[in-house]
């Protein structure tokens, strides 16, 4: 049996093993160790175990996640989110849909804090529906606007997706978080527009609320807006200017909001533990990914189904545009039914160099791109991540409601793709201007 016929029925063996509900970390690793050994020998697939896995736990690089994953847990059980959700009500509240406007405005400006879309869908949700239902929103709008605007998170930085893409890539973290502004931005208007045409359409969808003050939107403005942006640039401010790297810019950040929210008096030794544990949690479960994952990718790379794969689409008679179309479309299927920072790992020892080494695009870009798909699966059926998220925050609402409000944001985020790949300078812009 050949090389590349042990790696594809590896893969089988791989979405079995998912089947089952094996956690996608063991599925990997499982498959990548055998796979290994079946193509060298077992001798030497132990020993890659053994190697891999010490480098993974080792690495400085990596370092970077837990900084930003606990900066995103700080915001999170400190109220953040509630002071930004607040002035982003009084600032667009009174058009029609306008708090689910407004809950993509806060779901943006948290996730430049968060870097998560998880957390996002869930920090933003639970204050958001329960003042949407006040003015009574059609529940399929106000949970589908969380659910999709959580996923502004893994655009806007810093973006743990983001992050992994970068360790994985061999590229710099700080041009693409640069890459993913405009785009993250441009998604949030979209997803703005989509809003305010369905609720102008239909008004029972969106009634609108009241119209503050100019007097009470500053005050929300200091309340909410400015610790916010005093973060993004401590953190990300001297990371753009190369003042320290991705892993200090984290702890800067993490700096950042102990010392707001301790001005403020919002932090407590309650807070810290909770951040803790959900920053524990969470980051190991990233780091048995990446693991998991190196260890698949040196599998695949062994079995030459990579290789394959550039010889084959750079045999077929199509352009650059419609091969990169067809692995948007795989990206989509997949997100489906695997997590986003999972998928991103799984897929990229398969499609970059195919994109990057034999198309010849912008690994930039193609990184914004991937992301920006990955987005839609965490809010596509049937698996839709970030749709669990909010259905677990709004446990009463059935779930074949809020896919049924999914639909307009969909259709927004092909738009936004559309436009990044006829016109790619909107992700290489700023990484370009900056360089």
């Amino acid at each position: 049996m050949s090389p590349t016929e042990i790696g594809i029925l590896g893969i089988i063996a791989f979405f079995i093993l998912l089947i089952l509900r094996m956690p996608i970390a063991y599925a990997m690793t499982l498959v990548g160790l055998v796979g290994f050994g079946a193509v060298s020998t077992p001798t030497s697939a132990y020993s890659m175990l053994s190697s891999e896995l010490f480098q993974t736990f080792s690495s400085y690089s990596l370092s970077v996640i837990p900084m930003f994953v606990w900066m995103g847990f700080l915001a999170f059980h400190s109220g953040i989110g509630t002071r930004l959700y607040d002035f982003a009500y009084k600032m667009l509240g009174h058009l029609p849909g306008g708090l689910a406007i407004a809950t993509q405005g806060t779901c943006a400006v948290f996730g430049a804090v968060c870097g998560s879309n998880t957390a996002t869908a869930a920090t933003i949700g639970a204050i958001a529906l329960p003042e949407m239902d006040k003015y009574n929103y059609a529940r399929s709008l106000s949970t589908a606007s969380v659910a999709a605007g959580g996923a502004l998170g893994v655009l806007i930085p810093p973006s743990v997706i983001f992050i992994v893409y970068g360790i994985a890539t061999g590229h710099s973290v700080g041009n693409l978080f640069l890459a993913g502004i405009i785009p993250g931005l441009l998604l949030m208007l979209f997803y703005m527009v989509t809003i305010f045409i369905v609720a102008s359409r239909n008004r029972t969808l969106g009634p609108p609320g009241f119209k503050a003050s100019w007097g009470e939107r500053f005050k929300a403005l200091h309340g909410g807006l400015l610790e916010v942006l005093i973060i993004f640039a401590i953190s990300l401010g001297g990371l753009f200017a190369g003042w320290f790297t991705p892993t200090e810019a984290g702890a800067v950040g993490v700096a950042g909001v102990l010392l707001v929210t301790a001005i403020q008096k919002k932090v407590s030794w309650d807070i810290l533990r909770k951040s803790l544990i959900d920053t524990t949690r969470t980051s190991a479960m990233i780091m048995l990914l990446v693991a998991g994952a190196t260890i698949f990718g040196r599998f695949i790379t062994l079995s030459r189904i990579p290789f394959e794969l550039a010889d084959w689409a750079g045999s077929l008679e199509l352009p650059g545009f419609a091969i990169i179309a067809l692995i948007l479309l795989i990206y989509l299927v997949l997100g489906c039914f695997i997590d986003a920072l999972a998928l991103i790992l799984l897929t990229i020892p398969i499609f970059y160099p195919v994109a990057v080494e034999v198309l010849g695009y912008d690994p930039i870009w193609f990184g914004v791109i991937i992301v920006m798909v990955v987005a839609m699966g965490v809010i596509t059926p049937p698996v839709g991540m970030n749709v669990y998220i909010v259905k677990g925050v709004a446990q009463e609402v059935p779930l074949e409601t809020i896919f049924k409000g999914i639909w307009p944001f969909l259709v927004a985020i092909v738009l936004c793709l559309a436009l990044l790949i006829t016109w790619p300078e909107i992700a290489t812009f700023l990484p370009q201007l900056v360089g």
